[in-house]
């Protein structure tokens, strides 16, 4: 699960920086999945280690990290699109709001699998990935 953390925390590092370059490099707030995906890379690079006790820790670290990046990203589209009360998005908020459902969507599944290989190791199977 170390390395696929890794590769997620990159995938969400290559998302924010499409997002900040996307955007002319004026909105700052689109590198926020590069920030949770450098987090990401970060607690997959400790998880690598023969400690059990410490790769439990990062990884759940990095699962927590998923969490919240799926909530926040979820959150501030659902208020974007409340806020629209149907009508269509101006250029720049339906870009943010592609950029945070797709931000979301990657942190959902990520959550997804840790808990798919949580449960495995938890009833005696390996998951490894």
């Amino acid at each position: 699960m170390a390395k696929l953390t890794i590769g997620f925390g990159v995938v969400l590092i290559l998302l924010g920086a499409w997002g900040f370059i996307g955007t002319g490099s004026t909105h700052p707030t689109a590198l926020l999945p590069a920030y949770f995906g450098l987090v990401l890379g970060i607690a997959g690079a400790l998880a690598i280690t023969e400690n059990a006790k410490r790769r439990m820790l990062w990884m759940h670290v990095a699962v927590t990290v998923g969490l919240l990046g799926f909530l926040g990203a979820g959150a501030r589209a659902i208020v974007e699109l409340v806020k629209a009360h149907g009508a269509p998005l101006a250029d720049a908020v339906a870009v943010a709001v592609r950029f945070q459902i797709s931000m979301a969507v990657i942190c959902l599944v990520f959550v997804g699998l840790c808990v798919r290989s949580f449960i495995a190791a938890r009833r005696g199977g390996k998951l490894e990935g």
